[in-house]
């Protein structure tokens, strides 16, 4: 049995006829359990992709598939049982008057059982720490209380795929990380698929596989440490790596790091470990 959750087989796409490719001849694939980030600049073709996961939108050529189906029109609603998407404005998303009713309203749509729902309802505003907001009127919440209200809804509905798409791009640096953070635990603990559409290479860290875009092409598959050795090309692609990576890669000619760090406290420890050894 195959661990590919979600297949892109030499898809190509345009909105329309008179218009450039915005994808040409994307192949990959994601693995069961996997965190899989896209990356690329606006206009590269990321979200484009989130949109085909979902049947959103269809490939003019080659094949998707996500959890064994293949996406066409015909099998739209099916795939859509297996994946849950946030938006980067959860506002969107919010159909309900309470916290209680939005978060419900995926449920009711699937007719789950009275019972089995308020249990998931619960389960998943715990989940993303927001049981105490209940009864609050989503409009009311800060954007990071909204995010999390819209990911509890997504996982309310049982999803065998999360996409984030730019889920984190209108918080504050502090509200990215508390989310990324809670979507990061979450996949640990349901073992759910995952894969965010981002720009911003700071929410990256903690993926297991780092896919980057340009131009409507896979520029590079590779992991996040290795991502960031490449400083200078990804400028020229219009990404740019965290701050940590900068220093540390203006650092290797002094320093020899026994691996890239992604977070302040590894380029700490190994500079600890170094002159410890001196």
């Amino acid at each position: 049995m195959t661990t590919e959750q979600v297949i892109f087989n030499n898809v190509s796409f345009r909105y329309a006829e008179d218009q450039p490719w915005v994808l040409k001849n994307v192949n990959f694939s994601i693995k069961q359990d996997e965190w899989v980030a896209i990356l690329g600049h606006n206009g590269s073709g990321k979200s484009t992709i989130a949109k085909l996961m979902n049947g959103l939108l269809f490939p003019d050529e080659g094949e998707i598939y996500v959890h064994g189906i293949k996406v066409t029109p015909d099998t739209v609603w099916d795939v859509r049982e297996k994946v849950g998407m946030v938006f980067q404005n959860p506002d969107n998303q919010f159909v309900g008057t309470t916290v209680r009713d939005d978060v419900a309203f995926g449920l009711e749509n699937r007719g789950i059982d009275r019972n089995i729902m308020i249990k998931r309802i619960e389960e998943s505003l715990l989940s993303v720490r927001m049981t105490d907001y209940l009864l609050h009127e989503p409009h009311r919440l800060s954007g990071g209380q909204k995010q999390r209200v819209a990911i509890a809804g997504v996982l309310a509905i049982q999803p065998n795929l999360i996409i984030l798409d730019e889920a984190t791009a209108m918080l504050d640096p502090r509200g990215r990380k508390e989310i990324m953070t809670t979507v990061n635990d979450l996949r640990r603990e349901t073992k759910v698929n995952l894969v965010s559409i981002t720009h911003d290479l700071n929410e990256i860290t903690g993926a297991d596989r780092v896919i980057v875009m340009n131009d409507g092409e896979v520029w590079l598959e590779t992991v996040p440490r290795e991502l960031f050795k490449q400083e200078t090309a990804l400028r020229q692609i219009g990404l740019d790596v965290p701050f940590t990576a900068k220093l540390a890669n203006r650092l290797q000619t002094d320093f020899e790091f026994s691996q890239q760090p992604l977070t302040q406290k590894e380029l700490l420890d190994q500079l600890w470990t170094f002159h410890s050894n001196k």
